[in-house]
């Protein structure tokens, strides 16, 4: 069961849904002004309409967890069956959809997604793929899953994107998420406490972690942000790191298995 161990309180997951919201919007006003959809993106085999049908397809599952989630079995026992080939088919499935109907979906479905969001009590838990959920961790990762796929549509669209403050929920995700990155490698977890130190879209600073810890991982967040996310490879950003372990950790970075 996968745990980020995050702690968040409503007024934190106030202010993360907006941010969601505003992922999606910018995201939407990109997509919605081009016509063609065929475009491949970064991702192989994936053009920017599998990319927003597999978001829709993600809205639509939350959706079933949250409403009826003795549901979301079937969509696990789909996801086990498919295995690797679980997202490329079922982004195959809703690319293969005309453009303005998916284009649609998607608004409702992460519209309603938020409303469901918003309205759940902090503590309301409902089952996700290997884990256990709360509105307060589905938020986040609802945001870094936009913003990651919609990196790719940026990127095949050669469109340059300008960070926003939004990156600090991506990149919270991937710090408490570098359990998951040794557990998914198949490496023993460091015990011992790391330093992260990152530049915000503005000049600020985001910091996790104790001052004087002997591992510690500096750079950009955006660039932060796209490697946790494998959008860009550690050598394609500015990210440096003290110790051996925070070398491996950039190494084999992620915020999902």
């Amino acid at each position: 069961m996968l745990n980020y161990g995050l702690d968040l309180s409503r007024i934190e997951l106030d202010r993360a849904l907006p941010d969601l919201v505003a992922e999606g919007d910018e995201l939407d006003a990109l997509v919605s002004a081009h016509a063609d959809w065929s475009k491949p993106t970064p991702a192989e085999g994936w053009t920017i309409a599998h990319q927003i049908a597999h978001l829709a397809s993600a809205d639509a599952n939350v959706l079933i967890a949250i409403r009826t989630p003795e549901a979301f079995d079937a969509v696990l026992k789909r996801a086990e069956a498919e295995g690797s080939q679980y997202a490329d088919l079922d982004a195959a499935e809703g690319a293969a959809r005309p453009r303005s109907e998916l284009l649609e979906q998607w608004r409702a479905g992460r519209a309603e997604v938020a409303a469901e969001l918003r309205d759940l009590p902090l503590e309301h838990g409902f089952p996700w793929y290997g884990s256990q959920l709360t509105a307060a961790l589905m938020v986040p990762l609802r945001l870094m899953e936009t913003w990651a796929h919609g990196q790719d549509v940026f990127d095949a669209l050669g469109v340059s994107r300008r960070p926003t403050s939004r990156l600090q929920h991506v990149a919270s995700l991937g710090v408490v998420g570098r359990e998951l990155s040794f557990y998914a490698a198949q490496l023993p977890v460091p015990a011992e406490p790391f330093r992260v130190e990152l530049t915000g879209p503005e000049g600020q600073t985001w910091a996790w972690g104790p001052e004087d810890a002997g591992r510690r991982v500096r750079g950009s967040a955006l660039d932060f942000c796209l490697r946790v996310t494998h959008r860009r490879s550690r050598a394609q950003t500015d990210l440096t790191a003290v110790g051996e372990d925070a070398q491996k950790w950039l190494d084999i970075a992620r915020v999902f298995l």
